[in-house]
């Protein structure tokens, strides 16, 4: 089986995906982000935890789901925004996995040129992204993830990543919010009423949720302009099934795209050898 991971600057995100999953030419098989993946996780990401730290949690994450750490998984694909945690997962893997994982990073094979000014820029989440939006939906494509930031990465007709934009994400605009007037606090993310807040709950709630979606609205039709009408928009990342709901300009919503692109990634450095 292989074990990807997304280290993101607020959670980490784990799948399996099963071996058979892999084999086979791409295009015969049935292209679902989701196939094969058997068990994902989402953890808080501690740029202090240690190489055996990490692989405490990991041993018993999939215990939990019956794996054998050792004889279960073949392989090991990292995507990692924390540098202090992408260095202790790789001690973790090659010291109890016996195995040496897959950084994404400068020199990995994407199948597609990068076209940033400075690619090695370009986060490895967001690569793994645009990889998995190009071969489920096609090309042009708008990958819009709802993460710690929110970011648009945009895929051109010939396949090309162009690049994008990064926005403050949900929560850390709300955190700072909160941080910065001190008659308000933290607020659950869900839907108010209506658009017009009737308490200062539903009115922090409403400027979430309407005013996230409306700018994601915004920066798609923006995108759009430049890319054609005929652009998909695919959304992910973990706010993407509370925002994308309140957004008009958004095609689907993938929760496990990233693990998808690191899935195909893994396929063209490594099996493909």
């Amino acid at each position: 089986m292989l074990l990807v991971i997304d280290v993101g600057n607020t959670n980490t995100v784990i799948g399996v995906y099963e071996a058979s999953s892999l084999n086979g030419p791409e295009e015969a098989r049935q292209r679902q982000a989701d196939t094969g993946l058997t068990h994902h996780f989402r953890i808080a990401t501690v740029e202090e935890r240690t190489a055996d730290e990490q692989a405490l949690l990991m041993v018993q994450l999939l215990g939990m789901k019956g794996l054998d750490h050792l004889n279960s998984i073949s392989g090991v694909v990292i995507s990692s925004t924390v540098p202090s945690a992408t260095q202790a997962l790789r001690e973790m893997v090659e010291r109890w996995f016996g195995t040496t994982p897959l950084i994404i990073g400068p020199g990995v094979r994407s199948g597609m040129p990068i076209l940033y000014d400075n690619p090695k820029e370009v986060g490895a989440d967001r690569i793994a992204d645009a990889v998995a939006g190009r071969d489920l939906y096609g090309i042009p494509l708008v990958v819009v993830d709802f993460g710690t930031a929110t970011t648009f990465d945009a895929v051109s007709s010939r396949g090309e990543y162009l690049g994008g934009a990064i926005c403050p994400g949900v929560e850390i605009s709300m955190n700072a919010l909160v941080a910065s007037a001190a008659a308000l606090r933290k607020v659950e993310l869900t839907p108010p009423r209506g658009v017009i807040g009737r308490s200062t709950v539903e009115s922090m709630q409403s400027g979430a949720i309407y005013g996230f979606g409306a700018q994601a609205d915004g920066m798609v039709r923006a995108f759009r302009a430049e890319l054609g009408p005929e652009t998909k928009v695919v959304a992910t990342g973990g706010l993407a099934a509370v925002i994308a709901p309140f957004c008009d300009q958004i095609d689907a919503v993938e929760p496990w795209l990233t693990l998808h692109g690191l899935r195909l990634l893994y396929e063209r450095n490594i099996l493909a050898r």
